[in-house]
């Protein structure tokens, strides 16, 4: 038989247009998407096809981009990054589609391999397991299958055989006249397009289940669970906030406190199981469960946290009541080496973080923490235990979901920040933030409230001023003071007259030392400058 006999006259009718082949190849991504992410969602969250590959953008990423993203989208770098990984994956996979179109084997195995790039990535990385890679095998044969499958139920492929392809053979009159009506495929499109529509909201409900079913469940302790301090801290007074509106609460609610690390997915870590390790240079390794972290002696400390992506003036930070264990005591129960220089503690999604030892055996109280503000600590903020270190950025002093703690130098270990060119020691910086007016607000002339928050956390703030223009610094009356590891309101009273008027603060610490007004990045060492807003009187 010849390679024209092997082709029906009515094939070339149902030749459909190359943008078919390119919707086959994004429904058939989309599809093996949300398979991916249900199986991994009952599997490991973290091993999803496209939360893998996400990841492993961040890793790559260079810091500038890093701090770009976290400066420009805030809180929405998550979902923005996902939205382009899966962007760039959907371009390449009609990219594959079109080319099914006259290289159907090539595609497949081209559609699968785009795919099995994300169980490469979620076996190899540092949590990794040879199990992760499941979801994308799984989501691999998804879009292969189903790519075939729409090929030869609603599309024909020019490659009839594989000695040669369309261009190759012989047209003859019958195939000519096909190609002219495209009787054939016009009654098909339909029935393709609906297939296409329904299998993408196939997708997205698969989507939507594997976030439902990955998403960590909510902590079995209750409030009533947990210990009670050893210390009698007094309930912290009402703030400035009560009185003026617009400025910070003086205690940031839980479910307004910042969020900032580079986990896709919410660990899911069950408290039953959690164990946390304390080893390396030590005398007696320690491995502790969540029942005998809660059964030992704990304090509860207010401290304020700051992340150092934090621009002047920026959200990445917040002030709560923490409960939990002193570091120094856990530290003094295995006994640390004279040698040890850094704890390089370690979380459930991969991360490293390293801390000065000195921050974690004096007088400061860091703490592991299991509560905030009187609740177990949420999944989104470290649950079951996180490390706090008062005095220090988060990205040295404050390990989400940690698993380990270990006894060690910097000249042996490094870090996952520190490997990035951050700073290994990152105290944090005297700052002020104007909360209220907001830039580029307009506000009626007349008596109106300037007033925000101030933090210097280990040192305490003394003193707050404000210039309007370029006039004298005044100085702002001061709200409650509940320590140097919490931040402190602040409000002046100026009669605003009508125009645009820059308003500038900065704040003095303890030691005598004023916010400076020199300009830096947050990278390596944290963001430094007055913060300064525009507001027009009318």
């Amino acid at each position: 038989m010849t390679i024209t006999d092997q082709r029906p006259d009515a094939a070339a009718a149902r030749r459909a247009p190359r943008w078919a082949y390119a919707v086959a190849g994004v429904v058939s991504a989309l599809a093996a998407m949300g398979v991916g992410h249900v199986v991994a969602g009952l599997l490991y969250p973290p091993a999803s096809p496209l939360l893998a590959v996400g990841s492993y953008v961040i890793d790559l990423a260079p810091t500038p981009v890093k701090e770009w993203a976290v400066s420009t989208f805030g809180n929405a770098d998550k979902p923005v990054l996902i939205a382009s990984v899966t962007v760039v994956s959907l371009v390449l996979a009609a990219a594959v589609g079109v080319l099914a179109r006259t290289k159907l084997r090539l595609a497949l195995v081209l559609g699968a391999a785009l795919i099995l790039i994300g169980a490469v990535i979620a076996a190899t990385r540092p949590t990794g397991r040879i199990v992760d890679a499941v979801p994308s095998l799984i989501a691999a044969a998804t879009m292969s299958g189903l790519l075939f499958l729409l090929h030869k139920r609603f599309l024909l492929s020019d490659a009839t055989s594989e000695e040669g392809t369309a261009e190759e053979l012989p047209e003859s009159p019958t195939d000519h006249n096909a190609r002219e009506t495209g009787a054939l495929w016009a009654a098909d499109r339909r029935k393709f397009l609906i297939a296409a529509a329904g299998t993408t909201a196939g997708a997205a409900a698969l989507g939507f289940l594997g976030q439902r079913v990955g998403a960590p469940a909510a902590p079995s302790i209750t409030a009533k669970d947990l210990p009670k301090p050893t210390n009698s801290l007094a309930p912290l007074p009402a703030g400035l906030e009560t009185k003026y509106d617009g400025i910070s609460k003086f205690v940031t609610p839980n479910d307004d406190f910042y969020r900032v690390d580079i986990a896709l997915s919410v660990p899911r870590i069950d408290q039953n199981t959690w164990q946390l390790t304390i080893d390396g240079d030590v005398d007696k390794p320690l491995t502790l469960s969540y029942a005998d972290l809660l059964e030992m002696p704990m304090i509860e400390k207010d401290i304020t946290m700051t992340c150092v992506s934090n621009e002047v003036g920026g959200g990445y930070v917040g002030a709560a009541r923490w409960l939990g264990v002193p570091v120094r005591e856990l530290l003094d129960q295995v006994g640390v080496g004279k040698g040890v220089d850094q704890i390089l503690s370690s979380a459930d999604d991969g991360i490293t973080i390293s801390t000065p030892i000195q921050a974690l055996t004096d007088d400061r109280d860091a703490l592991l923490a299991v509560a905030m503000n009187g609740e177990p600590l949420s999944p989104t903020h470290g649950f079951p235990v996180r490390l706090v270190t008062p005095g220090l950025f988060g990205f040295v002093g404050s390990t989400k979901w940690i698993t380990s703690m270990t006894a060690t130098t910097y000249a042996k270990e490094s870090a996952y920040w520190t490997d990035r060119d951050w700073v290994i020691d990152a105290p944090v910086l005297t700052q002020s933030r104007i909360d209220t007016p907001r830039g580029l607000e307009t506000n009626p002339a007349g008596p109106t409230i300037i007033g925000g928050v101030a933090w210097a956390q280990q040192r305490g703030i003394t003193k707050v001023e404000v210039r309007v223009d370029d006039g004298e610094w005044q100085e702002a009356t001061l709200g409650p003071d509940a320590g140097i590891d919490y931040w402190r309101q602040w409000y002046i009273e100026w009669d605003a007259t009508p125009g645009r008027h820059t308003l500038s603060s900065r704040a003095t610490d303890t030691t005598g030392e004023t916010q400076t007004d020199a300009k830096a990045t947050p990278f390596p060492s944290g963001a430094t400058g007055w913060h300064s807003i525009v507001t027009m009187i009318a």
